[in-house]
């Protein structure tokens, strides 16, 4: 009790002096008599939760707590509402937003990867539904995406039916942004495949909702940003998974065709498609195999002179056809019949085969490999746009064949999507076409290189560069994890969805204590101050 008691009183000295809050101390001693153990002070906890994958910038909170239910969760954001001006609070997962958006400075940032599974708490398993007309499991908010896809293959062979390429991103953290992959064409984002939350608002109000309850939150919390409620329980839709993926890649010289083929590959229907579309850019010849191109064997590494391609730029394109037992016999029809409608280059057909498990989580295999090399922990000035299709030619003469050049430290993705899979009524913005492009700049930059263009400063100022050029440019691109300076260009980014936004803000967190880190909304208490670059201060 002793030790709890000295814990709360360094949690209210560093409220009142790191933020000049006027914090009651019987509030916080009340919340200590509930939750105080979970809270921490440590200056381990306290660095790990003031920096994020970005490596942009350090911001600290006054306290890190360990949730062990919803209780806990309602608990904290109640006593930052009701306290006298309230103090921030944030949901962090797996620390893997870029720009600080999981950011609590002065406040309390709540460790969602703390799982009430990890109490003893049971794991749930996949329910059948006749009135969704299938599966669903629900799950705690910060549980990773890779447990839950662990959890619903053993339990009946079930899978969640869209991804993002990194599994080790907390089903929260990417529902409040969308979550995005190759199959999100046909399925839609993360956010179209989910039946039902629960949410706690910046009122500490839980709050269930769904398409028919609470309507308005559900489809604000869904792209939301954080912005409306800490999500604690995600009801995700499952589909029967595949056994096998054949993975294939294909290269192309002309971007016109790469991107014909792409956008035909995306409008088709039925079986007879491929699962999963996606592609790169490859402006040097050491991203054709780079971390994310394990693909190719390093003992037999594709090299652009055996294409003759020199000082070109090429693109790459990826698919995946999935099967089980049943379609084995098949697949290998399936997927010429596909390959034979394609304008790839001849003689540039590369095809693996394995595991379904094993292709969604590929990215995870490769992290371990920087990880060994030390190269995983370093500053990630990532850049992801929505490109509308109509101007993607635009872009890729004014950015991947002018602006990058031949060292660009990292994968840039580009695939298309259909806007029609994406509820309009969700907080997700995006470009107002049928197709519209990620284009993702997803760059590393290298500690002590001795090339220039590797510099954590040339990045930013590339990243500065592409958005320049597509503003004078007329390509109206929306931002993807968006990061803005001021609330004039939120307002921009969210167009005619920004009245809406603001409303549904104060009707659920008038004090804005929630996510302040996306600094969408002036923090109540948050001192920008505590906003400290990395690139400044290192």
């Amino acid at each position: 009790m002793a030790q709890r008691i000295v814990v709360l009183l360094f949690v209210i000295y560093r409220l009142i002096t790191t933020v000049g809050l006027t914090v009651k101390s019987a509030e916080l001693l009340q919340l200590g008599e509930d939750i105080g153990a979970q809270f921490s002070s440590d200056p381990s906890d306290i660095a790990r939760a003031s920096i994020d994958f970005g490596g942009l910038s350090q911001v600290e909170p006054m306290a890190v707590m360990q949730p062990s239910s919803t209780s806990d969760v309602v608990s904290v954001i109640s006593s930052a509402y009701n306290s006298a001006q309230g103090f921030p609070v944030s949901a962090r997962g797996h620390g893997h937003s870029i720009n600080g958006q999981a950011a609590a400075p002065g406040g309390v940032v709540i460790d969602m990867s703390h799982s009430p599974a990890a109490n003893g708490a049971s794991k749930l398993v996949p329910v059948y539904s006749s009135t969704l007309g299938g599966h669903y499991v629900d799950v705690w908010g910060g549980e990773l995406w890779i447990d839950v896809l662990n959890w619903t293959l053993e339990n009946g062979g079930l899978a969640p039916r869209s991804w993002t390429d990194y599994l080790y991103l907390s089903v929260g953290g990417t529902l409040s942004n969308a979550g995005i992959s190759g199959q999100a064409f046909h399925h839609g984002p993360q956010i179209s495949n989910v039946y039902e939350l629960d949410v706690v608002t910046g009122k500490g109000e839980l709050v269930t909702c769904s398409e028919k309850e609470n309507q308005e939150l559900f489809y604000g919390v869904l792209g939301g940003l954080g912005q409306f409620g800490i999500i604690t329980r995600a009801r995700i839709a499952l589909e029967h998974a595949p056994k096998r993926v054949r993975w294939i890649r294909v290269l192309y010289s002309d971007f016109t065709a790469f991107t014909r083929d792409q956008e035909h590959l995306i409008s088709l229907h039925g079986s007879e498609r491929f699962d999963y579309v996606e592609g790169f850019v490859i402006t040097d010849e050491s991203l054709i195999n780079n971390w994310r191109s394990s693909f190719f064997s390093p003992r037999n590494p594709i090299k652009f002179s055996s294409l003759g391609f020199h000082g070109k730029v090429l693109y790459c394109l990826e698919v995946t056809k999935n099967y089980d037992d049943a379609t084995a016999g098949t697949v290998d029809q399936e997927v010429e019949a596909l390959l034979k409608e394609l304008k790839f280059i001849p003689g540039t057909v590369f095809t693996t085969d394995l595991p379904y498990i094993d292709f969604l989580d590929r990215v995870h295999k490769a992290e371990l490999k920087l990880r060994a090399k030390g190269l995983w922990e370093v500053p990630h000035p990532w850049l992801n746009l929505f490109v509308p299709a109509s101007k993607i030619e635009d872009f890729d003469r004014g950015v991947f064949n002018n602006i990058l050049d031949n060292s660009t430290s990292g994968p840039v993705l580009i695939y298309p999507m259909n806007k029609h899979k994406w509820d309009e009524r969700s907080s997700a913005v995006t470009p107002d076409e049928d197709v519209f492009y990620l284009v993702a700049f997803l760059r590393s930059a290298v500690p002590d290189s001795t090339e220039p263009s590797q510099t954590l400063e040339y990045l930013i100022q590339q990243n500065e560069r592409i958005l320049e050029f597509c503003a004078g440019s007329g390509i109206k691109v929306k931002q993807y994890l968006p990061h803005y300076e001021t609330q004039g260009e939120w307002a921009r980014h969210f167009g005619p969805k920004w009245d809406r936004f603001v409303q549904l803000k104060s009707e659920s967190d008038p004090k804005s204590i929630l996510a302040v880190g996306q600094r969408i909304f002036e923090p109540s208490g948050a001192h920008s101050s505590l906003m400290m670059p990395l690139r400044e201060s290192s």
